[in-house]
């Protein structure tokens, strides 16, 4: 049995979900979801025939505009019985605020418009999306959108984590201003964890592992350090393959843009995928990379005797990647610069991991003295550090 699709009116797209149905003066009629652009649309008849069916978009009117807004008026009726004053209408959103909002098409309607109001203030998708769906969570547990305390105990209700938690009380928070209220948020506190950081064998273990297009992703973040979101969003025209650069000109969380020297081999396995898409990794969501990569790491962990390997997601690359740099180069504002980071203090959680990792094993030392300035920058290469200069003769140790 064949089944028709509707394309997207805005975007020709055949990637569509069917969302809901809408009650119209000639029965209900279904709505549809566009997955690349985001855009909702519906048919225009509910016949069940096999002809393909017309889309038209949808008009939606913010509860809250001048326009939606009922008030006291006078109309004439007749000649004879003069005029009369309509009865007050309290508005939607009080009605809302003073009973909470329970109709389901109401509520995502009211969704709807809150996304759509964080793109217009400049949110990213990813935190639109969360914001979302922590208040749809909520909703779920028997929350109301406009009673602050039904929400306080949905919270009550979920196993979140507390940074989870933090994240959905911000989200009601920015609903809550979008719709000019407030409320008395509850305390939350977030204790920050140290990192899982694996061996490197670890993780060529798990990019030998997987298939072609996942390990040139990890690959990429193991040199590279990028965030996975950055990395999905890396354009083919950022990519030099004649000087190995690769350049990342939208990053994520406000962070500064960067460039690296990465190995030939990173360039080769990047050039082998195939060209489909403006993106090196096209432009399907990243949930089905996670997808591949949990998969992978299960099987290998199982395969490998190895359950350390399930405990690495994208982010773990990004950890061990700035643990070994300041191993190597002890200078925590060029690791800084290479993550992007704004503030020094992001950056010192490294610090204390490398000297937990690589804490010294013995007292002992290699001890060279030097005096012409290549023999002293050799030594220093191979890893000596300087202790002393005393009669023009510099001493170097290194720990056995």
């Amino acid at each position: 049995m064949t089944v028709l699709v509707p394309t997207c009116p805005q975007c020709g797209s055949t990637r569509t979900w069917k969302d809901g149905t809408r009650q119209t003066e000639n029965g209900k009629i279904q709505r549809y979801y566009c997955r690349d652009c985001d855009y909702r649309f519906s048919e225009t008849s509910s016949n069940k025939t096999n002809e393909p069916k017309q889309v038209q978009t949808i008009h939606r009117e913010p509860l809250n505009t001048h326009s939606s807004l009922l008030f006291d008026r006078q109309i004439c009726v007749t000649q004879t019985k003069g005029t009369k004053n309509l009865v007050k209408v309290e508005p939607n959103q009080q009605i809302a605020q003073r009973e909470g909002t329970t109709d389901k098409t109401e509520i995502k309607e009211k969704l709807f418009e809150f996304s759509w109001w964080m793109n217009k203030q400049g949110y990213s998708k990813g935190t639109n999306k969360t914001y979302i769906t922590c208040l749809r969570m909520l909703i779920k547990k028997g929350a109301k959108l406009y009673d602050p305390e039904s929400i306080k105990l949905a919270l009550t209700k979920q196993k979140w984590s507390p940074n989870r938690k933090c994240i959905a009380i911000n989200s009601y928070t920015l609903f809550l201003k979008m719709n000019g209220m407030i409320w008395e948020k509850p305390r939350c506190k977030v204790t920050r964890k140290m990192p899982f950081i694996p061996t490197e064998e670890e993780l060529d273990t798990l990019i030998a592992g997987s298939g072609k297009k996942t390990s040139t992703f990890l690959k990429l973040l193991k040199e590279t350090a990028m965030r996975s979101g950055e990395a999905k969003r890396l354009l083919w025209i950022n990519i030099d393959s004649q000087r190995n650069i690769i350049t990342l000109n939208e990053p994520e969380k406000e962070s500064n843009p960067r460039a690296w020297k990465v190995t030939t081999e990173l360039i080769e396995m990047i050039n082998s995928l195939p060209k489909n898409s403006h993106r090196v990794f096209g432009n399907g969501p990243i949930n089905s990379l996670k997808t591949t990569l949990y998969r992978a790491r299960k099987r290998l962990a199982a395969k490998l005797k190895n359950p350390r390997l399930v405990q690495i997601s994208f982010h773990t690359f990004r950890h061990w990647k700035a643990t070994t740099l300041y191993h190597q180069t002890k200078d925590p504002y060029y690791v800084k610069q290479f993550l992007g980071h704004k503030c020094l203090s992001n950056t010192e959680i490294y610090i204390t991991i490398e000297r937990t990792i690589f804490e010294p094993s013995s007292d002992e030392y290699h001890v060279r003295v030097a005096k012409e300035p290549e023999e002293i920058k050799e030594l220093l290469e191979t890893g000596f550090e300087y202790v002393c200069t005393k009669d023009e003769l510099m001493f170097l140790r290194k720990r056995k």
